[in-house]
C-alpha cells in the first residue's frame, strides 16, 4: 500500500517536473515569465475597486468583435449585386450564422454602453489628472475610432436601413467647407452609393481602422503602465499615499468575472431576439425612411434644428467646439483635486453635455411616435424586415448577369461600362445584365432602340416617365458615359 502511494507520488512529481522543465525552456527564450509578472503585478493605489473594470472590459469586446467578425468575412462579398445575398446566406442558411451575426450585432452596442461607462468612470475619479493627458488623449482617439467602426460596419448588410442611413451620413459630411464634397465622394467612391462605397467602406471596417485601434491600444496601455493606475478620488493622481494592492489575483478575477457576464448576457440576447436583416437596399425607393443605430440617434435629432444655411453651424462649428473642449479636458481642469464636489463646474458641464445628448435621443423616439405618418411608414418598414426574415433564402440566378459578361469580355469598352454600371448601383434598379425589376425598366434591347448619341441625351437628362421611375441626372464623364452606353447596346 505504502509503495503503491510511493509510485503515485513519484509519477506526479515526474510530471510536474517535465512540466517546470518545459515552461522553463519556454521562458529562457521569450521571457514569458518576466512579462506576465510585468502585465500581473501592477500596483493598484487604494485596493481593487469594481469601478476598474471597464476598460478591460472594453478590451475583451472588441477581441470578441474580431472573433465574430472574421467568421462573418468568410462568407462575405463587399458588392452590391452579392452583399445583401451573402449576408441573407448567413442569417438563414449557415450553422449558427445568425446567432454570430447577432453576437458581432449587439456587441458594437455594448462596445458602446461600456465604452461610456469607462467615460464616465473616468472623467467622475478624475482619472486624466496628473501628467495623464497623452492617456487621455490616446482614449479619446480610439473613442472615435470605435464610433467610426459603428459607422463603416453598418452599410454592410446593404438592406434598405443600411443603405439610407449611411447616405444620410455621407451626405452630412459634405458639408464641411471646401473639402466636404470632396470626403463624401471619397466615402462614396463617386456621386452615388455602390460597389465602391461597399468594398472602401469593407477595407476601413475590416482592415484600416481594426489595426489603427490595435496600435492605439498598445500605445493607451504604454501610458496606462507608465503613468501608474490612479487610484480612488480621494487619492493623489501624481505621488499615491494610499496602500496599494497588486492586480493580480483578484483584479484579474473582477475583470474576467464581467467580461463572462458581458458575454453571457450577449449571446442569451443574440439567441433570444436574433439580429433582422431586411430587404436589399433599393435607392429608387423614396418613401423610406432612414433611422440610425441608438447611439447615433441624438446627433440625428440635432440636426433637426440646423437647416438651410445654419447647418455649417450645428453641424461643424458646435461639434467642433465640444470635441476640442473634451479632448483639451485635461489642459483645462489641471488642478490636482479629483473629488467631484470640489470641482463643480467641471462636473455640472460633463453632466448637462451627457443628458442633452439622452434627451436628444429620447426626443428622438418620441416625435417617430407622435407622427402619425412617420409612425404608418417605420410601422410598414419594420413588416417588411419581419416579412423577408420569414421567408426562405434564395440563391441569385447569374444566368442573364453571365450572357451579359460573356458580351462585355467581348468589347473592352462595354466590359469597362459593365463596370462602372455596377459600382454606380444602377443594377441596384435595373437587376443584373439590366434585366429589370420591379423599381427599374428592363435595358434589354434599348440599344435596338435608341442611337448611343440619343442614349448619352436620357442619360443626362431623363424624361419626364423615368424621373417618376426615380432616374436622375447623370454627371458622368464623357469616357464614363460613352462605356456605359457601350454597354447598354450589348445587352440584348
Amino acid at each position: 500500500m505504502n509503495q503503491s502511494l510511493t509510485t503515485q507520488e513519484g509519477s506526479k512529481l515526474a510530471n510536474r517536473s517535465r512540466t517546470s522543465r518545459v515552461f522553463e525552456w519556454f521562458d529562457e527564450r521569450t521571457g514569458i515569465n518576466k512579462l506576465l509578472g510585468k502585465a500581473l503585478d501592477e500596483p493598484i493605489p487604494g485596493g481593487v475597486r469594481f469601478a476598474y473594470i471597464f476598460g478591460s472590459g472594453l478590451l475583451f469586446l472588441f477581441i470578441s468583435q474580431v472573433i465574430t467578425g472574421v467568421f462573418l468575412a468568410i462568407y462575405y462579398v463587399p458588392s452590391a449585386d452579392h452583399a445583401h445575398t451573402t449576408v441573407a446566406y448567413i442569417t438563414k442558411e449557415v450553422t449558427a450564422g445568425s446567432f454570430l451575426r447577432s453576437l458581432h450585432s449587439y456587441g458594437s452596442s455594448a462596445v458602446v454602453v461600456v465604452l461610456l461607462l469607462h467615460v464616465l468612470q473616468t472623467f467622475v475619479y478624475g482619472s486624466y489628472k496628473g501628467r495623464r493627458e497623452l492617456l487621455w488623449i490616446a482614449g479619446c482617439v480610439l473613442f472615435a475610432l470605435m464610433a467610426g467602426m459603428a459607422f463603416t460596419g453598418y452599410l454592410l448588410p446593404w438592406d434598405q436601413k443600411a443603405y439610407f442611413a449611411t447616405a444620410v451620413g455621407t451626405n452630412i459630411a459634405s458639408e464641411v467647407p471646401l473639402v466636404g464634397e470632396g470626403i463624401k465622394r471619397l466615402m462614396r467612391g463617386g456621386a452615388d452609393m455602390g460597389t465602391l462605397t461597399l468594398s472602401r467602406f469593407f477595407v476601413a471596417h475590416v482592415f484600416l481602422i481594426p489595426s489603427v485601434i490595435f496600435f492605439f491600444v498598445a500605445i493607451h496601455i504604454y501610458l496606462f503602465r507608465k503613468a501608474g493606475a490612479a487610484g480612488p478620488i480621494s487619492e493623489d493622481p501624481i505621488a499615491p499615499k494610499q496602500k496599494a494592492e497588486s492586480f493580480y489575483p483578484r483584479q484579474l478575477l473582477m475583470d474576467l468575472v464581467f467580461s463572462l457576464l458581458l458575454i453571457t448576457a450577449l449571446s442569451v440576447f443574440s439567441w433570444l431576439v436574433p439580429a433582422e436583416l431586411g430587404p436589399k437596399a433599393n435607392p429608387s425607393d423614396t418613401q423610406f425612411l432612414p433611422r440610425p443605430e441608438w447611439y447615433y440617434r441624438p446627433m440625428f435629432h440635432w440636426l433637426k434644428f440646423w437647416q438651410g444655411s445654419q447647418s455649417f453651424i450645428g453641424i461643424i462649428v458646435i461639434p467642433t467646439i465640444v470635441i476640442v473642449l473634451f479632448v483639451g479636458l485635461p489642459f483645462i481642469d489641471r488642478k490636482l483635486e479629483r473629488r467631484p464636489w470640489k470641482r463643480p463646474v467641471g462636473v455640472i458641464v460633463f453632466a448637462l453635455v451627457f443628458l442633452s445628448f439622452v434627451t436628444l435621443g429620447v426626443l428622438s423616439y418620441r416625435d417617430d411616435r407622435r407622427n402619425p405618418a412617420v409612425a404608418a411608414q417605420i410601422a410598414k418598414q419594420r413588416k417588411e424586415t419581419e416579412e423577408f426574415m420569414r421567408t426562405p433564402f434564395e440563391p441569385e440566378t447569374a444566368s442573364s448577369s453571365l450572357a451579359a459578361a460573356n458580351i462585355a469580355l467581348a468589347d473592352p469598352l462595354a466590359a469597362q461600362g459593365k463596370t462602372i454600371f455596377e459600382a454606380q448601383s444602377c443594377n441596384s434598379c435595373h437587376g443584373d445584365g439590366g434585366i429589370g425589376t420591379p423599381a427599374g425598366a428592363k435595358l434589354i434591347g434599348v440599344g435596338a432602340k435608341m442611337s448611343p448619341d440619343q442614349l448619352i441625351t436620357v442619360l443626362r437628362q431623363p424624361t419626364a416617365k423615368m424621373a417618376e421611375g426615380g432616374m436622375t441626372p447623370l454627371k458622368w464623364k464623357d469616357d464614363d458615359m460613352k462605356a456605359v452606353v457601350a454597354y447598354l447596346r450589348s445587352l440584348k
